[in-house]
């Protein structure tokens, strides 16, 4: 399954709705900002699907190491998908892997680019400062997305001029794996087809939400988690005892806590602490304090080896 969040147009100019009414842009050329886990799995799936990718880091040895995940992920689902046909598999990983070029200068590769996908650190300032002096060397037909998970898109978009061509388009960790996608007030209908176009031709199923605090998944996720953590600080159970009954109650893949070392503490903890300041009264909201102890130990959940259990 795939997720796109669309926030629904509340008004329109007549210029805007000349826009909206225009052709669809087809997405062939692709540049993705940030060459983490979700930027390499999002240049990872594009490629993968027939569209040229560029993508962008700070540094060439970030992007070195972003190149070699990808190969790794790519012959991890070559072997999947070419078990009776190595030599096809290896065609598949070399040819897609021929289709992702690599920059450290975002301005200087944008300006042919039909969509740029920014997955950088969760940080409002920055990535409006990214979006505005990209929005100065981006072709005018060029759409913009964020693949924030928490974060107001309207917020983003207004750092730029093409508010009707800026919209959310969320993946889900893994993108190779989780078919889960994101979209804002002023996104013209003409772009929000065109991204549902994309999501599609990168085999994802997606769907379309308001631009409301976590979309749909993490504002249903995140709550649970919430109340998983409260659960088990109030000692009505232990932690093992509720992913125990999640998994077997629930039939969930994994518990809540599992699910936290996994996403990653810090990342739990930066979006309640938005949601909170937003919304301080809500009750899902509230901090926890072994979330916040956990994190000011900088103990992150499997990707520091420990979080509420341990990992070796």
């Amino acid at each position: 399954m795939a997720f796109v969040t669309r926030q629904f147009m509340r008004s329109v100019s007549s210029s805007s709705t000349a826009s909206a009414s225009a052709k669809k842009i087809i997405v062939k050329h692709v540049t993705v900002i940030g060459g983490g886990l979700m930027g390499a799995g999002i240049a990872q799936v594009a490629a993968a699907t027939g569209h040229t990718v560029v993508l962008v880091d700070q540094t060439e040895d970030i992007l070195a190491k972003s190149k070699k995940g990808i190969e790794e992920s790519l012959r991890k689902v070559a072997k999947k998908k070419f078990a009776e046909n190595l030599k096809a598999g290896d065609e598949f990983v070399e040819k897609t892997l021929s289709t992702i070029a690599t920059s450290t200068d975002a301005a200087s590769v944008v300006h042919s680019t039909d969509l740029v996908v920014e997955a950088i650190v969760e940080n409002l300032k920055v990535k409006n400062e990214l979006f505005k002096r990209l929005d100065k060397f981006a072709a005018e037909h060029t759409i913009f997305a964020s693949n924030t998970s928490s974060l107001q898109i309207t917020s983003i978009a207004n750092a730029t001029t093409r508010q009707d061509r800026f919209a959310g388009l969320h993946f889900f960790n893994p993108v190779p794996v989780m078919k889960l996608v994101i979209k804002t007030p002023m996104t013209s209908q003409k772009t929000f087809e065109s991204l549902v176009d994309f999501s599609k031709a990168l085999g994802k199923h997606p769907v379309s939400c308001k631009d409301t605090p976590g979309f749909i998944v993490n504002r249903l996720l995140v709550p649970y988690l919430m109340e998983a953590i409260r659960l088990y600080e109030r000692g009505d159970a232990s932690k093992e005892d509720i992913d125990t009954a999640m998994k077997l109650g629930a039939g969930y893949p994994m518990g809540p806590f599992e699910l936290l070392d996994y996403v990653g503490l810090d990342t739990t903890k930066f979006i309640v602490d938005g949601w909170h300041e937003m919304d301080a009264e809500n009750p899902l909201h509230q901090p926890s304090p072994s979330l916040n102890k956990l994190v000011a130990e900088n103990k992150f959940g499997k990707k520091t080896g420990e979080g509420f259990y341990k990992y070796k």
